[in-house]
């Protein structure tokens, strides 16, 4: 669904010293940094508002040991990929043995370059020098920032919890009595409550990979000879030339370091269970990639499966001849292409996505976003008209696009009915941990079923009357965890069932919760306010 976006990316390469050039950098071990483009390409999906890149060299020319290039834009635009002059040159001044990348979506600072990553830190030790790139969201970033700004001669320039991270890094550097990357991730992530997998690459040319206890953002990894790679999707790794079984997740609350070109793993954090985002399958993760061993494509196509059983359970559709199953581009074509199979009916592409509508993923009303769906989809009305439509949608989220999906299929495609089915249970609670869903208030199911409460077929045919079509069916919570193959209680499904895997995850929902209830009955304001004293975050 085009309304929901991930915060971001991550990727990193690194040639080791002194052996032989690996077949995966033909150009040399210096131009192992030109390969960060081609891996961000491969996660544009997770962020298109900019990219950028830092590399390492022991011996650059122009005397910096960490260079930095970030600018707003897709990678596209950022790394002058149409330009094959441009590109070259870019790459050369930015030419390394080792380097990371970033690819960018934010609610906050969207026209703002200084908001795109990496970041860096200048020191006069290099060890203290670094830059590093960040995926996630720290829950109580607002507990972390007012703990450094009091501190009067302390000031934060941006509002951002990636600014943050990286002053608790600088801290951690300057404070802890050795040098090891280890022990200070170790010692920052006692502090941090929230999802994060990280980069980090200092002046002496130590690289740091990282991944939060619970495992809540994906982190992949690959090492061929001298060649060694991270990414927040096994796609970027296998499209460098690594073999799928090179390619493995690192496991939640442990690290990467290469150091003095020896690489090794170890536990940074005890690990208080697993609550992998469920949504990086059903949305968020390219379609080709892999994760925590479980295959993307795979796990729509499940998803598929269960809305065709539920529809062969039910008798609210009469299947005949002119009813066709359409996907809604383009993370829901695996779902949709899986059901129509089991259903034994077409699946067509009725929407035609137009992908140079320009970036549609930031908007500031819904009017805007409405007006977006417009020009982002085409009906085809020869596939379309007259037909019983299924329309499959991997998610509904505030709704705004959905509505005018709906209102052109119908208009301009000419459809006779149309059936919407979600390829995941209703959104009900905002994620705290990285996607753009921040309060109750944004979403469209709270509106009709709250939290708690059976979702029974009158509550859905109410969201439909809303949505103008003529039924929607969501599918049950417990079709996630066996499309994943996951257990429930190795995913975080916060966003669907209000139960958040960290502490102030949990108390942020309460607050907002509270809030969302004083808008319908104000009896509750005064409760709201006492509880949210006494959880220290009025």
């Amino acid at each position: 669904m085009s309304e929901l976006h991930h915060e971001c990316g991550v990727a990193a390469i690194y040639h080791l010293p002194n052996q032989p050039v690996s077949d995966l950098c033909p150009g040399g071990v210096d131009q192992a940094s030109s390969l960060i483009p081609r891996m961000l390409l491969d996660m544009q999906n997770r962020g298109q508002l900019s990219a950028g890149m830092s590399r390492f060299h022991s011996n650059p020319k122009n005397g910096q040991l960490i260079d930095t290039y970030r600018e707003l834009g897709s990678v596209q635009e950022v790394f002058r990929l149409s330009h094959a002059a441009k590109a070259t040159s870019l790459m050369e001044k930015y030419a390394g043995p080792a380097a990371i990348g970033h690819v960018r979506y934010a609610t906050c600072g969207k026209d703002d370059r200084s908001y795109a990553q990496p970041f860096e830190i200048h020191h006069f030790n290099m060890r203290k020098w670094f830059t590093f790139a960040f995926n996630g969201q720290l829950s109580n970033y607002p507990e972390l920032a007012a703990d450094i700004l009091s501190d009067a001669d302390n000031h934060l320039v941006r509002q951002t919890d990636t600014e943050v991270l990286m002053h608790e890094i600088s801290r951690q550097l300057e404070t802890q009595s050795s040098d090891c990357l280890v022990e200070m991730i170790r010692n920052v992530s006692k502090r941090l409550d929230g999802a994060y997998s990280l980069a980090m690459l200092n002046a002496k040319g130590e690289m740091l990979i990282a991944r939060d206890p619970l495992g809540i953002k994906p982190m992949c990894y690959a090492i061929q000879g001298a060649m060694f790679a991270a990414a927040s999707e096994s796609v970027a790794l296998l499209n460098l030339g690594f073999k799928r079984s090179e390619i493995k997740s690192l496991k939640p609350g442990h690290a990467i370091t290469i150091i003095d070109g020896e690489i090794a793993i170890e536990q940074f954090a005890e690990n208080p269970g697993r609550a992998h985002c469920f949504f990086e399958w059903i949305y968020f993760a390219n379609v080709a990639s892999t994760l925590d061993d479980r295959g993307v494509y795979t796990t729509r196509t499940e998803l598929g499966k269960e809305l065709a059983a539920q529809e062969q359970a039910s008798d609210l559709i009469e299947i005949d001849e002119d009813t066709i199953v359409v996907p809604v581009p383009d993370t829901s074509k695996a779902a949709a292409d899986s059901m129509a199979f089991h259903l034994k009916v077409p699946s067509r592409e009725g929407l035609i996505r137009n992908r140079y509508s320009g970036r549609t993923f930031i908007e500031s009303s819904q009017k805007t976003r409405a007006q977006r769906a417009k020009i982002k989809y085409t009906p085809l009305r020869e596939v379309l008209e007259g037909k019983r439509v299924i329309l499959v949608e991997d998610s509904i989220v505030r709704s705004t696009t959905m509505k005018a999906l709906l209102r052109r299929i119908r208009e301009e495609g000419g459809a006779r009915e149309i059936h919407v089915r979600v390829a995941c249970p209703p959104i009900v609670a905002p994620c705290y941990y990285g996607i753009d869903m921040s309060t109750i208030k944004q979403l469209f199911a709270p509106k009709f079923y709250p939290p708690g409460e059976l979702l029974t077929d009158a509550i859905q045919d109410e969201m439909a009357a809303s949505l103008e079509c003529d039924s929607l069916r969501y599918l049950p919570i417990e079709s996630v965890a066996r499309a994943i193959g996951i257990p429930k209680d190795g995913l975080c499904q916060a966003c669907i069932t209000c139960n958040y895997p960290t502490p102030v995850g949990q108390k942020l929902y309460q607050l907002d919760h509270d809030s969302y209830r004083n808008e319908i009955d104000p009896s509750v304001i005064s409760e709201s306010s006492d509880r949210a004293v006494d959880m220290g975050l009025s």
